[in-house]
């Protein structure tokens, strides 16, 4: 079956979906993948235009009449939240924050957790600490690559939003989730679910046969950087939510002013 998939260029995509995209395990989908940044993988979804895609967990309300979400694929756990940094050494109140879109996680956290910011630029996320570093922004929200790399560019914490959702629930973060038509048969749906979860095993049973391809996507390169990338956002709950990982969800997605 033809379907159209939209994911990231980042590691944790590249390496979950790796065993599926290069067929190194058995399937017979068809799949025309794109990759996009994650505001870009949102507002596709709201546009309804892929079968299968990446989304922020908090477009997800936005689109689930129309898209069903997946038990595998999901990037969600502990210690993995986005960081809120800004300019080492700057005292000034904050004023001024870039985040990497409106319909992001990162921003829903952002705007809960620091209602006080009124203006939050959107930009994208590889675009942030160089722009926080410039002094285009007093602050920045960063995600994927950028949250390991950020002291090289003179930059320090401000907050990690999700030791902040951690502190408050006592749940693990959802991050990202994989989410397909509705309209697509169930079965098909349930057939592509079991097969995501077992290109994660097999991810996971097979570390490096995925890095040349997860390279020739990822912002950086520095195999030490792909490793923390991975472990931080690919896990048991990639493989399934499970039932925390299905109350985090909830809890996220039932949360005021997200």
């Amino acid at each position: 079956m033809k379907l159209s998939l939209h994911i990231s260029p980042c590691p944790n995509d590249t390496f979950a979906f790796d065993a599926i995209i290069n067929h190194r395990i058995d399937h017979d989908f068809d799949l025309a993948v794109e990759y996009h940044d994650i505001e870009e993988l949102n507002e596709g979804v709201l546009r309804g235009e892929p079968d299968i895609s990446k989304i922020s967990y908090a477009v997800y309300p936005l689109v689930q009449d129309r898209y069903a979400l997946l038990d595998s694929g999901s990037a969600l756990g502990r210690g993995n939240g986005q960081l809120l940094v800004r300019r080492k050494g700057e005292t000034t109140p904050i004023r001024t924050v870039a985040s990497p879109g409106l319909n992001t996680t990162a921003n829903a956290l952002l705007r809960r957790y620091f209602p006080e910011i009124k203006e939050v630029r959107q930009m994208l996320f590889s675009e942030i600490a160089e722009a926080v570093e410039r002094g285009d922004v007093d602050a920045g929200v960063l995600i994927h690559e950028g949250r390991f790399v950020y002291e090289r560019r003179n930059l320090e914490l401000v907050a990690d939003l999700g030791k902040l959702w951690e502190s408050e629930t006592n749940l693990p973060l959802p991050l990202g989730a994989i989410i397909v038509k509705r309209e697509i048969d169930k079965n098909t749906i349930s057939k592509f679910d079991n097969l995501l979860s077992k290109s994660v095993k097999f991810a996971f049973d097979n570390p490096l046969t995925s890095r040349s391809f997860v390279k020739e996507h990822a912002q950086e390169l520095e195999d030490e950087v792909i490793d923390k990338h991975i472990a931080l956002f690919v896990n048991d709950y990639t493989i399934s939510l499970g039932e925390e990982g299905r109350k985090a969800v909830e809890r996220l997605l039932n949360t005021q002013n997200l």
